[in-house]
């Protein structure tokens, strides 16, 4: 059914182009039926004027008239549900068409894959590159390995020297005299005022000594 509506070659452009053609005819119907649709009213309103001047076979004219009209309304609308059901099917089967393509094209892209890596490519590359990681620690070893005279230092008797040094100086730490309190701080005595100094006695204050005793008796 695809194939026949869209052809193999240029399926897009042709769908589009039949699509475009659908909206074309749909439009030029719609239009059809507007024009329908005022001539049955004017017949309407020509049969009410003859009917109210007595003229009754004129007036049964436009309505056979009027009848006439509805019925290519109702045909056209018919032909606009035909149209519009083929542009619901015609869209349908373009997006069908569009995903089934979307979904050959990544499955040959996944196929085109799977041929470029293959489980036996995968396997020797793993082992590349385990071999790589086991020469690289081989070279990491055989680097930090001591060489010349460092090569003949026994580390079980270093560790030993340096538990001997760790113990020397702990005890060196124990025998180290306590550290003396600080001197309590000296505190000065208050100042006392200076005594004032003596007046020698003179004459002078024995004559008032001696004037004031007189005075007293």
């Amino acid at each position: 059914m695809f194939t026949r509506i869209f052809g193999k070659p240029k399926q897009e452009t042709n769908a589009l182009t039949t699509l475009d053609k659908l909206n074309e005819t749909l439009d030029m119907l719609e239009k059809k039926e507007k024009v329908l649709l005022k001539k049955a009213a004017a017949e309407v309103e020509k049969a009410k004027e003859y009917a109210k001047s007595r003229n009754k076979r004129a007036a049964i004219q436009c309505l056979k008239r009027k009848r006439l009209y509805e019925q290519q309304v109702e045909q056209l609308g018919n032909f606009q549900l035909r149209i519009h059901d083929q542009m619901i099917m015609l869209e349908g089967a373009k997006a069908t068409t569009e995903t089934v393509d979307a979904l050959r094209t990544g499955a040959a892209a996944m196929k085109a894959m799977q041929k470029a890596t293959n489980i036996d490519d995968v396997d020797k590359t793993m082992d590349e590159i385990n071999e790589q990681t086991e020469n690289m620690k081989q070279i990491q070893e055989a680097l930090s390995t001591p060489l010349g005279a460092a090569a003949d230092f026994d580390e079980d008797e270093l560790e030993a020297e340096l538990e001997e040094l760790e113990g020397a100086d702990l005890e060196e730490q124990l025998l180290q005299p306590a550290t003396q309190a600080p001197a309590a701080p000296v505190h000065a005595a208050p100042s006392r005022p200076q005594a004032q100094p003596v007046r020698k006695r003179t004459e002078e204050d024995d004559e008032l000594a001696a004037l004031q005793a007189e005075m007293a008796l």
